[in-house]
This record gives structure tokens, C-alpha cells and sequence, in this order.
């Protein structure tokens, strides 16, 4: 199963205002585990980025008019996620300005598959925070080099994240030392994944809710 982990920055919140998508960053995985396969740009977004906006992510005006448009890169976009789940921290935001670019060009909507991070993490952690950082802190991994937003960092961050919401561990890492090749010591790297990602039916979601609902009325009145 093949998914891609997805991130954009924006020159603002707004579509209603106008603000478009100045960068793009996708990581592909297969069954959990990073392809090396990615899809990153910047995106000349013909307006003004808002000074909010800078603030996050730091992409000037002057670094962004030299970038190609979004109609430039569109079709190697949507070749690289055709058919993939997308794995994307808060999906509506980053879909609708994705969606709106492309609806800009004449394309139709993306209809991938999703799966929102931030409602897994909502559901998992009710009343706790649930921003990339809360998550990156809570599963301790390092963020250090978080200092401004940008969506290829952010989707490799995510991907731990995603891994750890779905009760998988960390790629273990194995080191054996060889003496082989005129007794040259080699390291030998083994990465291996606890289990894979089976997810619930939703049938199989409301037996469950039901049979817990029973369970605690029967020993309420027990």
C-alpha cells in the first residue's frame, strides 16, 4: 500500500482573500516505510505573501517571483499522488488551496483518498494538543530544525508522527559489524518495521462502540 505524506505553505490563510500555495512537498511510503521518493517546489503564487504568512515560513516575494507557477508543476503533482492515500496534518486546509489551484488551471478536485492526521491525533488525545509540534514532542522526536515552517521538513516530521498515531514503532535500527573485504569493518544497516496498519471497517467501528456501550451499562447496573 502506497501513501504520500503531504504539506503546502501558503501566502495566507484566506482563499477567499486570494492567498495561493508557494510550496509543495510530498514523501511517498510503502507500507509504512519511506521510499526515497518525493515531489518538492516553490511555487511562484503571483500576489503578495502576507506578513503573517513570512513570518512562518520565511518565503520573500523576491524568492518566490523567480519560482515557476503552479500550472507549470501541476501534472507532475497529480501524477505523483494519482492513486495514493494522502496522509495530511489538518487535510481541509491544505486540500482547499490545492483544490482552488486547480480549479484555477481547470482541473477537477483531488479525490484521493485521506487520512487527516489531526483527527486521528483529536481522537486519540481529546483535550491535549494536537499540533505537529505537541505530537513531535509527546512521541519525542526531534524538531530542533523546526525554527520556520517548510513542508519537506514538515512531511518527514509527519511521517514519524503518522507511524506513532497508528501504534506503529519507529524503524528499528540494526548495526553488525563484518570484518570481511581484507578485515574492513562495514556497517550493515537493517531497518524493519513492528507490524503493518490494518485498518477498522467502519462496521467493525460501530460493533466495537456498541459492544463497549453494553459492557458498561451491564456493569453500571451489576
Amino acid at each position: 500500500m502506497k501513501e504520500i505524506v503531504l504539506d503546502t505553505e501558503t501566502t495566507g490563510i484566506s482563499i477567499k482573500e486570494g492567498h495561493r500555495v508557494v510550496e509543495i512537498a510530498c514523501l511517498e511510503l510503502e507500507n509504512l516505510i519511506p521510499t526515497g521518493n518525493k515531489f518538492h517546489c516553490c511555487i511562484n503564487p503571483q500576489r503578495k505573501v502576507s506578513e503573517k504568512a513570512f513570518e512562518i515560513h520565511g518565503y520573500s516575494d523576491e524568492f518566490l517571483s523567480k519560482q515557476k507557477n503552479f500550472d507549470d508543476i501541476k501534472e507532475e503533482f497529480l501524477n505523483f499522488i494519482e492513486n495514493k492515500r494522502l496522509i495530511i496534518h489538518n487535510a481541509e486546509f491544505d486540500l482547499s488551496h490545492l483544490n482552488n489551484e486547480l480549479s484555477l488551471c481547470g482541473n477537477d478536485k483531488i479525490i484521493n483518498d485521506v487520512i487527516d492526521t489531526l483527527v486521528l491525533a483529536r481522537d486519540k488525545f481529546p483535550g491535549s494538543q494536537v499540533s505537529l509540534d505537541a505530537l513531535c514532542k509527546r512521541y519525542r522526536i526531534d524538531n530542533s530544525m523546526r525554527t520556520k515552517h517548510n513542508a519537506l521538513l514538515d512531511c518527514e516530521l509527519l511521517a514519524k508522527v503518522y507511524i506513532n498515531l497508528t501504534d506503529q514503532k519507529e524503524p528499528t535500527l540494526d548495526f553488525h559489524k563484518s570484518n570481511e573485504q581484507n578485515n574492513n569493518e562495514n556497517l550493515n544497516l537493517n531497518v524493519s518495521y513492528f507490524k503493518k496498519v490494518i485498518l477498522p471497517k467502519n462496521d467493525e467501528i460501530l460493533n466495537h462502540k456498541k459492544y463497549l456501550k453494553e459492557k458498561l451499562k451491564k456493569n453500571y447496573f451489576n
